[in-house]
């Protein structure tokens, strides 16, 4: 019996570590500056509208497109 309680706390113990360390490291990357997450310019499909980064956007016809697709169909309503 006193080796099963040993044993739970054990696990609770591990537990409760883990749950502080990632919520630590979830308190980290927030704290960061936008700049330091990689962000990019945001730019919007001439399409859909959808806001995307540049760097995955197309490029068409002098427009910017989220997709090949939308490239394609050329500029929305």
């Amino acid at each position: 019996m006193g080796k099963l309680l040993v044993l739970i706390v054990l696990v609770l113990a591990g537990v409760w570590l883990v749950k502080r360390a990632l919520l630590n490291a979830a308190r980290r990357d927030e704290g960061a500056p936008p700049a330091a997450k990689g962000s990019e310019e945001l730019v919007r499909c001439a399409h859909c509208g959808l806001l995307l980064p540049r760097g995955e956007a197309r490029q068409a016809g002098g427009a910017i497109y989220c997709s090949e697709e939308h490239a394609r169909l050329g500029p929305g309503r």
